[in-house]
């Protein structure tokens, strides 16, 4: 899953709690994960921001395939 996949999977999840139609009855549970959802949102967009703040270009391509975005240049970092 990419960033944003995990984003609206957060999102999904949240909305179905809310709105009383999630699967299964352990609310708990699916709050969890879209707790987890969010948090692997918040990793990826942390990381991707980084290529402009230092982060060798090593690191960056190795989050950028983790979060499932193709690297737009070669950077030169």
């Amino acid at each position: 899953m990419t960033g944003p996949e995990h984003y609206a999977r957060a999102e999904q999840l949240l909305r179905e709690v809310r709105d009383g139609h999630q699967e299964g009855s352990d609310v708990a549970a699916i709050l969890a994960a879209a707790q987890v959802h969010a948090t692997l949102a918040v990793a990826a967009a942390t990381a991707m921001s980084g290529r402009g703040g230092g982060m060798h270009s090593a690191d960056f391509n190795a989050w950028d395939n983790a979060a499932g975005v193709p690297v737009s240049d070669g950077g030169d970092d």
